[in-house]
């Protein structure tokens, strides 16, 4: 088994024990919380008998051998080295730090101590994305990557009324493109590469970060388009698009019912053996490495976030959204 501490007691984190409990060797030991009370709550809810509210106490608690960490972005960074610099892998919630600067800081102490450190992107690990991965090369020569992910915040309504929750308070390094943008940027490096150029767009609420905003990503023979936002829907799917045909994906945060279209007029249905909840694989993922002793993951390589995090940094730079945590 591998005792789990959790970090973080909101609707992400009832996902992620929800899909992990369906591992075999998951075992959720502790709750840390600010409050004891919410701690306690939450502790008790999932099973749990352990609860914190010192970052430290639970780092040095030898029943607990890793940390899912699931609080806001910008405490991600501190958070995760604490645990590590005592022995603790960590998986952490997208995105996975501020910017590139505290993740490169996170990946040091991760080799230092010998621990396992990955960023809980859910949607490359799962079966439809390995699947669009063995099929790409059907479509012929890709030309143009398109990642769309718009969804109507339900914490929208609450800021337009004046209250400034987590969701669009830049203090935590929030923001349209950190939460929601991500799901496009990532599969595009993982599937691509590094682009050689981003060039970005944005609009700005008044609190101080990004309502919605656009990438368009350079590569030698192709390029990648990236929209997000959380003050619109949009009900487009993401595309893959070749010389050959192209692939369908409904929606790009949790891929499945993927087809590919040919220019034949010939369609096809891929497999996604999606046996499990979506947040399943990242925490399988995670697992194997642990007890495979293994250094990373393969696909949300620490390689692949800091590329990520680097055309966000980029994108955030041309639209002029700075956090606290970029000083």
């Amino acid at each position: 088994m591998v005792r789990f501490g959790i970090i973080g007691t909101n609707t992400i984190t009832e996902k992620f024990i929800e899909a992990a409990k369906q591992h075999e060797d998951f075992e959720m030991t502790g709750v840390y919380s600010r409050t004891k009370e919410r701690a306690e709550d939450f502790a008790g809810k999932h099973g749990a008998p352990l609860t914190f509210t010192n970052l430290n106490d639970m780092a040095e608690h030898n029943d607990i051998d890793a940390v899912y960490i699931a609080s806001p972005n910008a405490f991600h960074a501190e958070q995760a080295m604490t645990l590590m610099r005592k022995g603790k892998h960590v998986i952490c919630e997208k995105p996975m730090a501020s910017n590139q600067q505290e993740i490169a800081k996170m990946i040091e102490v991760a080799k230092e101590e010998r621990v396992v450190l990955m960023e809980a992107i859910k949607s490359t690990l799962m079966p439809g994305f390995l699947s669009v991965q063995e099929h790409l090369h059907r479509i012929g020569p890709v030309r143009r990557f398109v990642g769309n992910f718009c969804k109507y915040s339900s914490r929208y309504d609450a800021y337009k009324q004046g209250e400034v929750l987590n969701a669009f308070n830049p203090s935590l390094s929030n923001g349209s493109l950190m939460d929601l943008g991500i799901y496009g940027v990532y599969p595009m490096v993982v599937l691509f590469g590094e682009p050689l150029s981003v060039k970005a767009d944005g609009v700005f609420l008044e609190s101080g970060v990004d309502g919605q905003g656009s990438i368009i990503a350079k590569y030698d023979q192709m390029e990648g388009v990236i929209m997000h936002s959380k003050i619109i829907d949009s009900h487009a799917p993401s595309e893959i698009q070749g010389e050959k045909g192209t692939i369908i994906i409904p929606n790009i945060s949790e891929p499945k019912d993927i087809k590919i279209l040919f220019r034949d007029g010939t369609s096809e249905d891929l497999k996604d053996d999606n046996e499990y909840s979506p947040m399943y694989y990242e925490v399988k993922e995670f697992i194997d490495i642990i007890k495979g002793n293994k250094e990373q993951s393969t696909i949300n390589s620490l390689k692949n976030t800091l590329k990520a995090a680097k055309i966000m940094e980029e994108a955030r730079r041309q639209i002029g959204l700075v956090y606290p945590a970029d000083q």
